[in-house]
């Protein structure tokens, strides 16, 4: 379980350092994009995927165009629902995402619905209704933008694992989907920056390239350490699955309301409470 823990601090220290990011002057879109260098070169280096078979007629182009579309463009929508909504709401909504998977396992992938599983789905249903509830800021714009960001992240996530479990599905080995996604992620990531910094909406500094750096370091660490912690408990995925969205969850929380102070509402502590509840039924049923 230590591998899981691992990947449980990197996943809210992604987070933690979205959040920070306006304090240290970085820019969320030059660190997203030397993010996916970082990631990408690390894949290379250690899981030293064998490219070659991203040249078979088999393999699911569309798909891994549509995780490149999507992941660049969630992980700033994840750092504007940090900015706006906080660390607590953000990674609730990034894991009851996987509420978005099962239905897709549900409807398209053969999965029998199970009640347990469905009873799963109403209680995260009800988790986020109750995590966007309320009033989260003094300016109505930003108060749109606490429920709007962190809704984002819940489709964008969701919608991210479907395309992952298809392409799975395409028999593709896992390390080379990794660097192809992360390589297809880098060029929308840099092609989104080159026109920012062409239209003065952002200035190229080394404040991002640092930050990046850090962000893919964290970004890998998170799925390596996910990885190696389903290869040490392979006869118990259920047990992984749950840690790590519930660890999630969990320390994000304590994150957010020790360290940053964030302020919930009686009816988001209860969605919070039932976010866990709904991880919980879901994986163990």
């Amino acid at each position: 379980m230590i591998y899981v823990l691992f990947a449980v601090i990197c996943s809210v220290l992604v987070s933690v350092l979205l959040k920070l990011a306006p304090r240290w002057r970085v820019d969320v879109g030059q660190a997203v994009t030397w993010n996916y260098v970082v990631a990408a070169a690390l894949t290379a280096w250690l899981l030293q995927p064998d490219v070659h078979t991203l040249a078979s007629p088999g393999t699911p182009w569309i798909g891994l165009i549509g995780l490149g579309l999507l992941l660049p463009t969630i992980f700033l929508a994840l750092g504007a629902s940090v900015r706006h909504a906080g660390i607590v709401r953000s990674d609730a909504a990034q894991r009851l995402s996987l509420l978005i998977s099962l239905l897709a396992a549900f409807l398209w992938f053969g999965e029998p619905a199970r009640p347990l599983k469905l009873a799963g789905i109403a209680l995260g249903l009800l988790a986020l209704l109750a995590m966007m509830w309320g009033r989260h800021a003094v300016r109505p714009i930003e108060g749109r933008a606490a429920w709007t960001y962190p809704l984002l992240v819940f489709v964008g996530f969701g919608a991210i694992d479907v395309l992952l479990k298809r392409v799975s599905l395409a028999g593709l080995s896992f390390a080379a989907t990794l660097l192809a996604t992360f390589v297809l992620s880098l060029l929308v990531a840099l092609s989104l920056l080159l026109w920012r910094a062409a239209t003065g909406r952002t200035r190229l500094s080394w404040h991002g390239v640092l930050a990046g750096v850090l962000l893919g370091l964290l970004n890998f660490g998170n799925i390596a350490f996910y990885l190696r912690g389903h290869q040490a408990l392979a006869q118990r995925p259920a047990q992984v699955i749950a840690s790590m969205n519930l660890g999630v969850v969990a320390l994000g929380a304590l994150t957010g309301m020790l360290v940053f102070r964030e302020r919930l509402s009686a009816v988001n502590v209860l969605g919070l409470l039932l976010a866990v509840a709904a991880i919980a039924t879901i994986v163990m049923a």
